[in-house]
């Protein structure tokens, strides 16, 4: 067993050989209360945005009613969303994150890769919307108050960003599998603090 391998598994058993509860971590080795917050919510905005909008456009478009109401508070939500992406990113941006356990060099590669693929997308999302509903020539409802319409109408630009904005969809729900299949294998598998660092409450690892 290499010597980091030998250093991760102490203190995960006592002397019997059994699961030892799990020690609570440092305040250097896990995220800001801020960070946790915005880091959740962001994962509940974009788990309940990815089946409003499977369920929108399964709504009849007669009457217009209904279908318009859920595609104006999918609309609503994304930009609240990319506000929340904005105060996420000036936060990580002045506040270092905490360090990774010892892991393969593939495994930081791909975890700052999917870090970053998914702070990009996360913009990208919201944005090409926008963008897409903009040129459509239709107003922007934002929780009941509409927005000014600031660009021209222009179907083909509206159907280029329709398209980016599924594109960027599918790669956004990909990499959240990504994401969310390793930090699971490190809490049960692993057994390490990958994803203890990211919870409010500090228990014994399971």
């Amino acid at each position: 067993m290499r010597a980091s391998e030998a250093a991760g598994l102490t203190g995960r058993f006592d002397a019997a050989g059994r699961l030892a509860p799990a020690q609570p971590l440092a305040k250097a080795e896990r995220y800001t209360r801020t960070a946790i917050v915005l880091h959740w919510l962001i994962a509940a905005a974009i788990t309940g945005m990815v089946f409003l909008g499977w369920w929108m456009l399964s709504i009849p478009k007669d009457p217009p009613g209904p279908r318009v109401s859920a595609f104006n508070l999918h609309k609503s939500i994304g930009i609240t969303v990319f506000w929340v992406m904005v105060a996420r990113l000036v936060w990580r941006l002045s506040h270092r994150p905490p360090p990774l356990p010892p892991l393969p060099l593939w495994q930081q590669r791909a975890a700052t890769g999917v870090h970053a693929l998914l702070y990009t997308c996360l913009f990208m999302m919201p944005l090409s919307g926008f963008m897409a509903s903009s040129f459509s020539g239709r107003a922007i409802v934002y929780f009941g108050h509409a927005l000014p319409v600031w660009l021209s109408r222009n179907e083909a630009m509206s159907e280029f960003f329709y398209r980016v904005h599924f594109v960027v969809s599918w790669v956004i729900i990909t990499a959240v599998a990504i994401h969310v299949l390793a930090a699971l294998r490190h809490h049960w598998i692993e057994r390490d603090n990958v994803l203890r660092r990211m919870l409010w409450q500090q228990g014994p690892m399971l």
